[in-house]
């Protein structure tokens, strides 16, 4: 059992609700030996009572296996079945011609043609479920009414009343417009589902594919005009060199500075492109999550922080962000800034299942405190830390910060970092450089290094 637990609790939502969707869809499949067995009442003879089991034993296997290559091409992972519902289709009129036969073989009773209706409505309407799964409405719809034709015509081979008929015909029809309601939507839903997660995952590598461009334009832009200069330069200085002229020396000179300020423009560069915005980033946390699906909530907001703080905080944002996104199977996540004293543990660690980076601040100290808090943890999974809390912890034990990760409640991930307000606060004479002492302009980390996106959890923080 809990083998079959841990099963369920490691897939996905879309999965669990792929999983849950063509469970239904094959159940209602599944059922046709049961209705026949139901069908062929005690008035029928043993062996024609086998013999229309076992044609509709395989009539259901063939059924299954229609559906569920019907829902797979429904979902683009492959071609539609059109053998499998043609052997369907063949199937269905083979069991219900040997339905009359055995009739015939064994002897007309005394109301024998109930017996033989119902079954070729049943077979008729296990097969239309088939139709509804795999082809369009329109050819579903001129399917049932090909059956009924057949539901008529068997009628009238056993010469049924005008009533039995009738009625046989709209029950094709109706179980028709109930499957095609059914079946339709579930595949519907399925569909969009698989769609919005497909678009989940191109929405993030078009983040990054549009930072990298990004990127590379303001490298091309900063180096591309001074790397011609210096190439233009460099020739002229060999040709005065070639001929003796004391000019060379000057022009190398003059590419020697062009050098300097492009190695300064390109630090430029990449400390812009290494430094964040905590405004920025909630509010980019905020919209890509809602467009996840997830319901984000951000409460307070650091436009009045020091830019090194901003710097840091920013990068725990984008690193919650990323977990949430990648790793988690979040319906709502709530980040919270906030500033004053300490909790008595420092980060609510609920029985102990916590793990901190960097030592705690000074007893009594205040603190600037971002909490980001999500509900898609999977019971029982444990905390595994990655190499992302690990970058984020040594951006912030410059300044003297901490990131805690605690697990609150049974399916809730807590990732809580926390700065002394004095490292936070801007400095007097205004806004800082942005450098952090012991690390690059974001404090800590690599140059041009991203904290890594590895899960911080396995419960998907």
């Amino acid at each position: 059992m809990r083998e079959l637990v841990g099963w369920w609790t490691g897939r996905g939502q879309p999965e669990r609700f792929d999983l849950v969707t063509r469970a239904t869809l094959y159940l209602v499949s599944a059922t046709e030996p049961i209705a026949l067995l139901n069908a062929t009442g005690a008035g029928w003879p043993t062996a024609g009572r086998i013999a229309v089991l076992g044609f509709g034993t395989t009539h259901m296997v063939l059924c299954l296996l229609a559906v569920r290559a019907g829902v797979d091409h429904f979902i683009g992972r492959r071609d539609r079945p059109t053998r499998l519902v043609v052997a369907a289709g063949w199937l269905t009129l083979v069991t219900i011609v040997a339905a009359e036969v055995t009739n015939a073989l064994t002897g007309a009773q005394p109301g024998s043609a109930g017996w033989t209706l119902p079954v070729t409505v049943l077979v008729s309407c296990y097969f239309l479920g088939v139709l509804c799964t795999v082809a369009p409405p329109r050819y579903a719809f001129c399917g049932a009414v090909g059956l009924a034709g057949v539901v008529m015509l068997v009628g009238l081979i056993d010469r049924a009343p005008a009533g039995l008929l009738l009625s046989s015909a709209w029950t094709v029809f109706f179980g028709f417009l109930v499957l095609l309601s059914t079946f339709r939507c579930s595949l519907w839903m399925l569909g969009v589902l698989w769609e919005l997660e497909r678009s989940r995952g191109n929405q993030v590598r078009l983040a990054v594919a549009e930072e990298r461009l990004r990127f590379a334009r303001d490298l091309h832009d900063v180096l591309g005009r001074n790397l011609a200069v210096v190439a233009l330069k460099s020739e002229l200085a060999a040709q005065l060199a070639k001929r003796g002229r004391p000019r060379a020396v000057e022009e190398m000179l003059e590419v020697r500075r062009i050098a300097q300020d492009s190695l300064t423009e390109v630090r430029e560069v990449v400390r812009g492109y290494r430094s964040t915005d905590l405004d920025a980033e909630l509010a980019g946390a905020r919209a890509v999550l809602t467009s996840a699906g997830v319901r984000c909530r951000v409460l307070g907001e650091g436009h009045d922080l020091s830019p090194q703080a901003q710097s840091a905080l920013g990068w725990v944002v984008r690193e919650g962000t990323t977990n949430v996104l990648r790793h988690s199977e979040a319906l709502t996540c709530t980040v919270s800034v906030r500033r004053g004293r300490p909790a008595a543990d420092g980060a609510g660690a609920v029985d102990g299942d916590h793990s901190r980076y960097a030592p705690d601040p000074p007893d009594g100290a205040c603190l600037v405190t971002l909490v980001m808090e999500n509900d898609g943890v999977r019971p029982g999974d444990p905390l595994v830390f990655g190499n992302g809390l690990l970058g984020l912890s040594e951006r912030l034990a410059p300044l003297g910060g901490r990131v805690t990760a605690t697990r609150p409640g049974r399916d809730r991930f807590r990732l809580t970092a926390q700065l002394p307000l004095t490292a936070a606060a801007p400095p007097s004479g205004g806004a800082g450089s942005g450098a952090v002492p012991g690390g690059g302009p974001s404090g800590g980390a690599p140059s041009g290094e991203a904290p890594d996106s590895v899960p911080a959890q396995r419960s998907r923080s």
